[in-house]
């Protein structure tokens, strides 16, 4: 794909790398966000949908009613939903076990002030502040029993180094749907303590 037409990405510091692991530091950055129940490729699925409705117009701008396209970045991310605020970039994250948070991360130039609202009360906005974490990237499908591989991987890892990790697995995927298989960029992301 050509760079002018690549995804924006959260932006971060490389702090080490080695291999298909980087230590990295990240600056505060906004997520759009919703919660979703089922299994991790339905959650994601589910989840995609009134995200990108809302970066697509389907919100109102703080200085008027009408709808502003947003444009997409990259990686979409997904966590188990817990209790606490999410930490994560686009993410996909889970809770209860078959609860999932799915965001996309907004483009740099927004602002909590200046990012319009979504019309869509399932979609949250907050702010993540800035922080350390750990990715370990791999290619191809994406499944949850190869992201729980990556992840059981990273945290191997961290342990060994004598890292303290201070969050829950983050699954980010960086392609659109239509990419092969074969070519997808994925991640599981760990925050750890700096």
């Amino acid at each position: 794909m050509p760079k002018a037409h690549a995804a924006e990405e959260p932006p971060h510091t490389v702090i080490w790398s080695a291999g298909s692991i980087e230590i990295r530091d990240y600056a505060p950055m906004i997520v759009a966000e919703v919660e979703v129940d089922g299994d991790m490729v339905e959650a994601g699925n589910r989840g995609f949908r009134p995200l990108a409705n809302f970066i697509f117009g389907d919100n109102t701008r703080p200085d008027g009613p009408s709808g502003a396209n947003i444009e997409m970045t990259a990686p979409v991310i997904q966590t188990r939903s817990q209790k606490i605020a999410m930490t994560a970039p686009v993410t996909q994250a889970r809770s209860d076990g078959q609860t999932w948070r799915v965001a996309f991360v907004m483009p740099a130039d927004w602002s909590m002030e200046t990012l319009p609202r979504p019309n869509d009360a399932r979609v949250q906005i907050s702010q993540m502040p800035a922080r350390r974490m750990a990715a370990i990237r791999f290619s191809g499908g994406s499944n949850e029993k190869k992201f729980e591989t990556k992840a059981k991987e990273l945290s191997d890892f961290l342990a060994q180094e004598g890292y303290q990790i201070v969050g829950e697995p983050i699954y980010a995927r960086y392609n659109p749907p239509w990419t092969p298989t074969f070519l997808r960029r994925n991640e599981v992301l760990i925050e750890i303590k700096s």
